[in-house]
């Protein structure tokens, strides 16, 4: 008797995953949906990965981050490089900073404080300024070592309905939370000296919002720069973004440069492809790295989003802007640190009129200086010099083709108070980025350089979300969804967009490296 005959085994084509955007967020995406068995495609519309994160080279050999320039919080990043089967320390030379910044208070006598993770040290910098201060640092530690530990599952989880924000964890962390105070509020627990507060809420910027308004949640950002450091990537933050395609690549993604999408392709409700200079791209899945405010109305049809319709994005709260001068420069700078933060002596004065739409009149501004610790990021003999100044975002209407000369003119003016009197003579080379620059050149809506503000009503479900709302197959990554911003939290929301991608095409959580 002839045995029957069977079908012949088939294999299941792997799913395909178009990423869109390789900044931070969608360099993650990439590698771990490829990882774990997805084909991927990276679409870049730029000629480089990074997104802001990324590096910019004059033609003189200069060179500087775009945007972010402290590295904070490395164990996100070093876990999913490990989950892809790559090791951060072995693709990038972290450096740990110490002083991690050095911070110039401007009135009563510009005095300095050299922040450090050696709280010994720290306690010794801050009794020099305010000595009543001093019992209050390690109250501070302990206490946002708590505040870390209640709030870390809700960053490293998708919120995807409302009701996810009435569960018993969240109800049950509130208190520790605060959720009714604000930073500069919660600082006056441990600290009496308005500039040793400003010390522990500048960090705020980070998220382009202020201290006085930020939820007191946010305390977290200056204790993980003193419990895990601040470290600079030899070559800047866009040589992570670098080594992030390179281990992308090993992995199989394919990276298109220079391949803009004109819109993602829906059936229905479902993402079912991208549109690629014309061409239809069938995928199983899209994941979206772009800028949300500039990106989601131009990609997704208004009539599928009911939740951040059209309306509601042009409503929504946005961060600050930033007014940017990347300087080539003769010579060396050996009075700056590293990082070095101004603090202008009317600060509060500042923050309301940037909220208020005014461009400040005496700003507090950043500068880095790089070449202290890493020479190769200029020519011998010289230095290449990073001013950031917080402004306004295009919400408020400046014009800043009449602007941007004046403003260059303050700012440089205002390098004065940290001993930089002669810099102007010295330029080789320059670059200027204003809030219209970062809409115009960059596709961030409104020049909101830090996305949509992280006010207690556009956090968690009332975020963006991971899958994104209204939309199947459609998944978001970056600073413009939930958890937020910053490199260490985007690398997180990455890893939470990858294991929902993973799930719903029943790709395998751990490595698929053969």
């Amino acid at each position: 008797m002839n045995a029957p005959l069977t079908a012949p085994h088939l294999r299941r084509e792997r799913p395909y995953v178009a990423v869109i955007g390789a900044g931070p967020g969608g360099l993650a995406a990439a590698m771990q949906l490829a990882a774990s068995g997805a084909r991927v495609t990276l679409f870049e519309k730029d000629e480089v990965v990074g997104g802001r994160s990324r590096t910019l080279t004059s033609p003189e050999g200069y060179r500087f981050d775009l945007g972010p320039t402290f590295f904070l919080y490395p164990r996100i990043l070093k876990e999913i490089f490990a989950a892809c089967g790559a090791d951060l320390d072995q693709e990038v030379d972290l450096i740990r900073l110490d002083p991690q910044y050095r911070l110039i208070f401007e009135g009563k006598g510009n005095a300095v404080l050299e922040a450090t993770s050696d709280i010994p040290r720290m306690e010794a910098a801050i009794a020099a300024i305010a000595p009543g201060d001093v019992p209050g640092l390690r109250r501070f530690m302990e206490d946002n070592r708590r505040k870390l530990e209640v709030f870390r599952p809700f960053l490293e989880r998708p919120f995807l309905r409302h009701r996810d924000m009435m569960s018993p964890g969240v109800m049950k962390s509130l208190p520790q939370l605060r959720p009714h105070q604000q930073v500069e509020q919660n600082l006056r627990r441990y600290f009496a000296d308005p500039r040793v507060r400003l010390a522990f809420g500048f960090q705020t910027k980070y998220l382009g919002m202020s201290p006085f308004k930020c939820p007191s949640l946010f305390t977290i950002l200056s204790f993980l720069e003193y419990e895990h450091g601040v470290f600079h990537p030899r070559g800047g933050c866009g040589a992570v973004s670098d080594a992030m395609a390179r281990v992308a690549e090993r992995l199989g993604v394919e990276i298109r440069l220079n391949t803009p999408v004109d819109r993602i392709a829906f059936t229905g409700r479902r993402a079912k492809g991208v549109e690629v200079a014309g061409t239809h791209i069938a995928t199983d899945a899209v994941v979206l790295n772009a800028d949300f405010a500039h990106a989601v109305p131009r990609m997704v049809p208004d009539y599928i989003r009911k939740d951040w319709s059209n309306r509601k994005i042009e409503k929504a709260r946005y961060s600050c802007s930033t007014f940017m001068l990347y300087l080539g420069v003769e010579g060396s700078f050996p009075q700056l640190s590293h990082h070095n933060v101004l603090l202008a002596e009317e600060y509060q004065r500042n923050i309301h009129q940037i909220q208020s739409g005014e461009l400040p009149d005496t700003p507090s501004l950043y500068v880095q200086n790089p070449c202290l610790t890493d020479p190769s990021m200029a020519p011998p003999g010289h230095s290449a010099i990073y001013v950031l100044v917080p402004v306004p975002n295009l919400r408020h209407g400046s014009d800043w083709s009449a602007e941007a000369p004046r403003y260059r003119r303050l700012a440089l003016d205002r390098l004065k108070a940290l001993g930089l009197h002669d810099i102007e003579s010295r330029i080789r080379y320059e670059r200027m980025v204003t809030p219209q620059s970062w809409q115009d050149d960059f596709a961030v809506g409104y020049g909101a350089t830090f996305n949509l503000s992280h006010d207690l009503m556009q956090m968690l479900s009332f975020r963006p979300r991971n899958r994104f709302n209204d939309t199947q197959g459609l998944y978001l990554v970056g600073g413009g969804t939930h958890p937020g911003s910053g490199l260490p939290v985007i690398y997180e929301g990455a890893r939470i967009t990858a294991k929902l991608v993973q799930e719903e095409l029943a790709l395998s959580p751990h490595p698929v490296l053969a």
